[in-house]
């Protein structure tokens, strides 16, 4: 019984095939349309969960001259930037200008980023289960760290939604919906998935970003498509 609890979607080989997926999805954006500001902060997202799944991957098998640990650092930094890249997406789809939000965001996603690049205890350990990973982090500062990643998620989600109410134009309101639903597909089955298996608590990243192909997905199919323009075929 205890065995059907076994999230065999995030192994080592879903990991890096979600990475080449995540990587590919990137280039089609920066090949086929032109770089806009939501363009460009479409593919910043993606690219994000790509290094973090590469990260996680390399944790699992230590490669390229780095320990697992540094991997963890690389994969915790880039997923520290995907909230604020989110919300920035958000505003910019909606046409709304919130400089002190956007960059207050950045700078704690910076500040998050310093802290587990070279802080020692930042980051204790790593652990690859064969189905998810395990990091070991510092308590009092994950606590913050979650509450920062939650909120603000859960912020930009709701953001979303209410924002696409006052958007006459018809795409970039289904994008901003989409935007929204992109949101939920990857926060509501994290913690499902917690719930259902308290254990994974402690891989929180890892079954979040796993989920978060779903996003993926939905930036490449559905947001983009209503955001970006075309570049000029000769």
């Amino acid at each position: 019984m205890r065995r059907s609890l076994s999230f065999y979607c995030f192994s080592p080989a879903v990991m890096i095939a979600t990475f080449i997926f995540e990587t590919v999805a990137a280039l089609i954006l920066l090949l086929r349309y032109r770089r806009t500001l939501e363009i460009k902060l479409i593919i910043a997202m993606l690219l994000c969960l790509a290094i973090f799944q590469f990260a996680e991957y390399m944790v699992c098998e230590v490669a390229l001259g780095l320990s697992s640990l540094d991997w963890s650092r690389v994969g915790w930094v880039a997923i520290s930037f995907l909230p604020p890249i989110g919300t920035h997406l958000g505003l910019a789809i909606a046409g709304k200008k919130l400089p002190f939000i956007t960059w207050g965001g950045y700078a704690v996603a910076v500040v998050f980023s310093v802290y587990f690049l070279t802080v020692g205890h930042g980051i204790q350990s790593s652990e690859c289960m064969g189905n998810y990973v395990i990091f070991e982090v510092y308590k009092p500062a994950l606590t913050v760290y979650m509450g920062y990643y939650y909120v603000w998620l859960a912020a930009g989600m709701t953001a979303a939604f209410l924002y696409a109410k006052d958007i006459k134009d018809k795409k970039r309101r289904q994008a901003l919906r989409w935007l929204g639903v992109g949101y939920a597909s990857f926060i509501f089955p994290t913690i499902a998935a917690n719930l259902i298996a308290p254990e994974t608590l402690s891989a929180i990243p890892s079954v979040m970003c796993g989920f978060a192909v779903i996003l993926a997905i939905i930036l490449l199919f559905m947001i983009a498509p209503r955001v970006g323009k075309l570049r000029k075929t000769k």
